[in-house]
């Protein structure tokens, strides 16, 4: 016979379960009602986004794709504070964005290592300037080394590591500050085809480990659906979100899904809707 009596559960444990559902539940980032245009010497406006709205939840990694022109790198610089949208606003955590801030970590295609700097020392800048205490930066440092499997180059400089190695730093010292909200721009663009895909399989392991929350945008399709769970696509002139395409592949993911039937779907309803686009112009 089963026993009906309740488990024991403490009000604290239903507390902490409570609180964790309910911020599963709250979108890590909100873009409202975004524009963004510039003056022409026409005293004309130019638009470069429209009505942008769309939400991340916590531990989601998606992707913008489209095409050179649509906004995709003006509408993340927005997000990162480093420019003011014309209109609407960008919330993280509910808070509204006024500017670049620590909540948002920021890896660049060009990987603007500091030259002079080691590797630990890379990965510490943030750190320092938060003032963290001397025994925590070395913990964290050790600790991110170690998930980008950079240990042995703790005291190396940029100069002395390869292109994937310079970009694996920069993705640690951003994510070491442990923003609530990573931002990527084409992070990997600089890279030749096959460290790319390196690349790919490295910072999907690495968010499985970590399970940032990661906003990223790219040319390569491929890419796009290989690392997230969502992509959207981009329409031009104005920027603007064109299509929501779910990708219903698993968590854990290696390169040969690539060639799976239902990852070559998911690249023929984005690439067609790219197309069409392009068509329209």
């Amino acid at each position: 016979m089963l026993d009906a009596r309740p488990t024991h559960v403490s009000r604290e444990q239903m507390a902490h379960a409570s609180s964790e559902s309910s911020s599963l539940d709250h979108p890590k980032l909100e873009v409202r009602e975004l524009s963004k245009s510039y003056p022409t010497r026409k005293k004309q406006q130019l638009v470069v986004l429209q009505d942008i709205n769309f939400k991340l939840y916590p531990r989601q990694f998606v992707c913008l794709v489209g095409a050179s022109g649509c906004g995709k790198s003006t509408l993340l610089n927005i997000v990162a504070g480093l420019v003011p949208p014309s209109a609407g606003q960008v919330l993280v955590d509910g808070r509204a964005v006024q500017g670049p801030g620590s909540d948002r970590g920021m890896v660049f295609q060009g990987y603007t290592l500091y030259p002079w700097l080691t590797v630990s020392q890379n990965i510490a800048f943030g750190l320092q300037l938060r003032n963290m205490p001397k025994a925590e930066q070395r913990d964290r440092i050790a600790y991110y080394l170690n998930v980008v499997g950079l240990t042995p180059f703790a005291h190396a400089f940029p100069k002395q590591l390869s292109g994937g190695m310079k970009q694996r730093v920069a993705i640690a010292r951003a994510i070491a500050n442990e923003p609530a909200v990573l931002l990527m721009d084409e992070p990997f663009g600089a890279l030749d085809a096959q460290t790319k895909e390196q690349m790919q399989q490295f910072l999907i392991e690495l968010w499985e480990k970590t399970h940032t929350t990661v906003l990223m945008i790219t040319h390569d399709v491929e890419e796009a659906i290989f690392l997230s769970q969502q992509v959207y696509v981009m329409g031009a002139s104005p920027g603007r979100m064109k299509m929501q395409v779910a990708v219903n592949l698993p968590e854990h993911r290696d390169l040969e899904i690539k060639l799976s039937p239902e990852f070559m779907d998911i690249k023929r309803e984005i690439v067609h809707a790219l197309r069409d686009d392009a068509h329209s112009l």
